[in-house]
């Protein structure tokens, strides 16, 4: 039986274009290249679990552009969340998975881009957030210190 894209953890379809996940499976990778997507965002570090040590040479053997920002979880940097943006930005009307271990790092990400970038209503995309987890901790204050943010989370 072939794996699908929704057995991956925390999988989360933002927009037909991007979807979001934890740390795919080696036989995940080539759900998700079944599945259409073009280029895979790996915001994990190298050292983190279950991180595949040849996932770039896999994602590119099946056919998908591969790109790493390694967000270190107790120090997450506006520099990352900056070129993650970018990234998004350099591959318009294609597929996007973005995946970290549990999703908690691509979810806040991916909050911040649409409420920052696209003009998503906070609430909407705090709503989608706030289905893989609620940010505390450094996590919060993080994004409470990034333009925005602040009161806006749960309201427009």
């Amino acid at each position: 039986m072939l794996t699908s894209i929704e057995q991956v953890p925390n999988y989360l379809a933002v927009f037909p274009w991007l979807a979001t996940s934890g740390m795919p499976k080696a036989d995940q990778f080539g759900a998700i290249a079944r599945a259409g997507y073009q280029v895979v965002i790996n915001l994990a570090v190298s050292t983190s679990p279950g991180q595949l040590p040849n996932e770039a040479e896999l994602v590119e053997r099946l056919g998908m552009v591969y790109t790493h920002i390694p967000v270190d979880w107790e120090s997450p940097q506006a520099a990352d969340l900056q070129r993650f943006f970018e990234a998004l930005e350099s591959h318009p009307g294609e597929k996007i998975w973005v995946h970290c271990v549990l999703n908690y790092r691509v979810s806040a990400f991916v909050y911040l881009y649409r409420t920052l970038r696209m003009g998503t209503p906070p609430s909407e995309a705090w709503a989608d957030l706030t289905r893989i987890w609620t940010p505390d901790g450094i996590w919060a204050a993080w994004m409470d210190s990034l333009a925005h943010y602040g009161s806006t989370r749960t309201k427009d």
